[in-house]
């Protein structure tokens, strides 16, 4: 299997990502035509890759980003979701879950193998209203997530649930699919098991977690397995900073930023500054500069955020700062540094 080099240009080409956890009311609600035009400036601002899955808000994310885009020239975009949950109907369900407030009354269920993959792929093409999506990525398959019950989950995914994707992939219905994941672990071992396209890799290759360097990245560039990167802020403290003016609460991998990772943080910052760069501006563009990284993409709750995200992913780095960063062991000794 091979994924074809046309839609890794495209991704490349893309612009900076959309990633559509925050239209999902993550943390906090936005207004229904606050997130529909979010969507639609990023588009015309030249956005062109815009990411989505099932668990964000319950659907509440595709929702609102099927009617951005309904107007738009579909060719004009890729598109991408997630599969290994299924949404039920539940009057009932509370109206906060997982870290979503405000979501739609459903409840999640796990599912890897094949019915449950095309359930939940049908679902999201209708709550999108989109006829096809580019890509699909295997959505929080790992450990972490599901503790005991990962073998037999790991186990419906390789027998049936990757599977259905290849039979998609090959009849057309979708140009490529992979993992969305925050772990490496999961990524190594699916690999040594199966062939994928992509990975949606969440904070582990960024200007403070670089754990996907030893192994995954060399790994992925082998056999040519694109590398889209989420979360590069990791959870806000690449955007934040380590000591926010406003002393809100610093956070990294969804959770208050240990003292360990504040004072590293702040290492960052300080080095940045001294070569008059923004923290989030080398947090944008750091993870590009490795070969398998097709793109970035960060979040964005609203259009000035959207925009600020823009204008950091432009703003000129010197060569020097980055040197800076790894003289000082800040930056990984094999990671590739930005040029220009």
């Amino acid at each position: 299997m091979a994924f074809d080099m046309a839609w890794r240009h495209a991704l490349r080409d893309a612009g900076l990502g959309f990633g559509g956890a925050p239209l999902g009311n993550l943390f906090t609600a936005l207004a229904d035509d606050a997130a529909i035009a979010l969507v639609r400036h990023a588009y015309a601002a030249g956005t062109r890759y815009f990411d989505t899955a099932p668990h964000y808000g319950n659907g509440l994310s595709e929702q609102r980003i099927g009617v951005a885009l309904r107007s738009l020239p579909r060719e004009s975009l890729l598109l991408s979701t997630k599969v290994g949950r299924v949404l039920s109907a539940a009057s009932n369900a509370p109206r906060a879950q997982h870290g979503y407030v405000d979501v739609l009354p459903y409840v999640q269920h796990y599912d890897y193998s094949r019915d449950g993959v095309l359930r939940s792929l049908a679902d999201s093409l209708r709550r999108l209203d989109q006829p096809r999506v580019d890509f699909v990525y295997v959505h929080d398959l790992d450990v972490a997530t599901h503790g005991d019950a990962f073998a037999g989950h790991f186990r419906a995914l390789l027998e049936s649930g990757l599977p259905a994707l290849a039979a998609l992939k090959a009849e057309g219905t979708i140009r490529g699919y992979g993992l969305g994941v925050n772990s490496v672990d999961v990524c190594l071992q699916t690999l040594r098991h199966a062939d994928l396209d992509l990975i949606l890799l969440a904070g582990r290759y960024t200007l403070l977690d670089q754990t996907a360097l030893a192994e995954l990245l060399p790994e992925c560039a082998r056999r040519q397995v694109g590398i889209v990167l989420g979360g590069p802020f990791n959870s806000g403290i690449l955007a934040s900073g380590a000591h926010p003016a406003d002393n809100a609460p610093t956070y990294f991998n969804y959770a208050p930023a240990p003292p360990d990772i504040v004072a590293r943080v702040a290492a960052i910052e300080a080095t940045c500054a001294e070569f008059g760069v923004p923290l989030a501006a080398a947090a944008l563009q750091f993870p590009p500069a490795h070969p398998a990284v097709l793109s970035v993409i960060p979040g964005a709750r609203t259009i000035a955020e959207f925009d600020a995200n823009r204008r950091f992913a432009a703003w000129s780095i010197p060569t020097s700062l980055w040197q800076a960063l790894r003289d000082r062991r800040l930056i990984a000794d094999g990671a590739p540094l930005p040029q220009g």
